[in-house]
């Protein structure tokens, strides 16, 4: 069973849609002991970085959160999701993130004739090997809605980049914790493969 987690944020039917269309079994929850009990777990959503880590703190997920990474269940943050991993975000200064990676959201800086935010498809490269993306070839195109991006301190983790007006970290895997700046579950087969990578883990 796969626990999506429910902190009132958008964009999460869509993953549960996906992961039945693989066959799986997933439940949108904030039940402390279903997610704690999960074969995987899964933190999607699109939204405010600040607004999402009051939600979070509010149902006393932020701890619940830390329990998943400590028991070494696999854990994937999609989206916001990613960027709630790390530490803070330009777009909520003050607010702390969940801080289970090390590494800055910024803002996308303005560039002529480039939209903010990105809401469109990209190509990835990967520097190295992830294991979400075993069996995607490079510059394989996936889905990004975003006017935040990851520039995670350690490079070792970063498995996924893709340019747009700069370099962007997009996806991440340090030992059970993965994350993705951009939506598999938006991203067609592609998108499905690397989610079946996710759950076959």
């Amino acid at each position: 069973m796969i626990a999506i987690i429910d902190y009132d944020a958008g964009n999460i039917k869509s993953v549960e849609k996906a992961l039945t269309a693989l066959g799986q079994t997933a439940v949108i929850t904030r039940d402390r002991d279903i997610i704690l009990h999960a074969d995987k777990v899964i933190l999607p959503g699109v939204g405010a970085f600040g607004e999402a880590m009051e939600r979070i703190r509010s149902y006393g997920l932020d701890t619940l959160i830390q329990k998943v990474v400590a028991k070494e269940i696999p854990f994937l943050g999609i989206c916001l999701g990613l960027q709630l991993l790390f530490e803070s975000s330009e777009e909520a200064p003050g607010i702390s993130g969940l801080g289970i990676l090390h590494g800055k959201i910024n803002k996308i800086p303005d560039n002529k004739g480039w939209k903010v935010p990105q809401i469109g498809w990209n190509s990835l490269k990967f520097p190295r090997s992830g294991r979400l993306f075993q069996g995607i070839a490079e510059n394989a195109y996936v889905y990004f809605v975003h006017s935040y991006y990851l520039c995670a301190e350690e490079a070792e983790i970063v498995t996924a980049e893709t340019e747009y007006v700069v370099n962007i970290h997009a996806s991440v895997e340090k030992g059970n914790v993965f994350a993705c700046q951009f939506h598999p579950e938006k991203s067609s087969a592609v998108g499905l493969h690397i989610l079946k990578n996710f759950v076959t883990l």
